[in-house]
């Protein structure tokens, strides 16, 4: 039986959640906003697609939310052995629809989950306040680099 991992930073979450969402695909269903959105607040897809339309340009709530509140096992995460957090993953558009990733709110600010992925050999990050991420990394044997 698989542990539920306990993540303490929700940035590193995210990333993890994105590769086993939208690029591995082992963690089903894939969210999306539009529907989600629709069956949340119980409106008509086009209700709902206006409701985007408005608020896409910050973080829409529930969406944070559930992406908050998902179980991580240590089962799903252990083919993980590289992140990629570009500005562009699926994930981000799915929080904020129309991000621009002119800011750091998705930037990862710590290592210390990374002890979570047990096969993580790579990282690359968005950029981040904390000059010593990189190293952080580093110490614990995982390859890092800005996007």
């Amino acid at each position: 039986m698989s542990n539920q991992l306990n993540f303490k930073e929700l940035n590193f979450k995210l990333a993890v959640i994105n590769e086993l969402m939208y690029v591995q695909e082992v963690l089903q269903p894939k969210l999306d906003v539009y529907e989600f959105i629709e069956k949340k607040r119980n409106l008509t897809s086009s209700k709902a697609y206006n409701i985007i339309e408005e608020e896409g340009y910050e973080v829409i709530p529930e969406v944070l939310e559930y992406f908050k509140t998902l179980e991580i096992t240590s089962e799903m995460v252990k083919n993980i052995e590289e992140l990629h957090m570009d500005g562009g993953e699926e994930i981000y558009g799915q929080i904020i629809p129309f991000w621009d990733g002119e800011d750091d709110v998705f930037s990862v600010n710590s290592a210390v989950d990374s002890t979570l992925l047990p096969n993580l050999k790579s990282v690359s990050l968005l950029y981040s306040e904390n000059d010593s991420l990189l190293e952080e990394f580093q110490e614990k044997g995982i390859e890092a680099d800005w996007l």
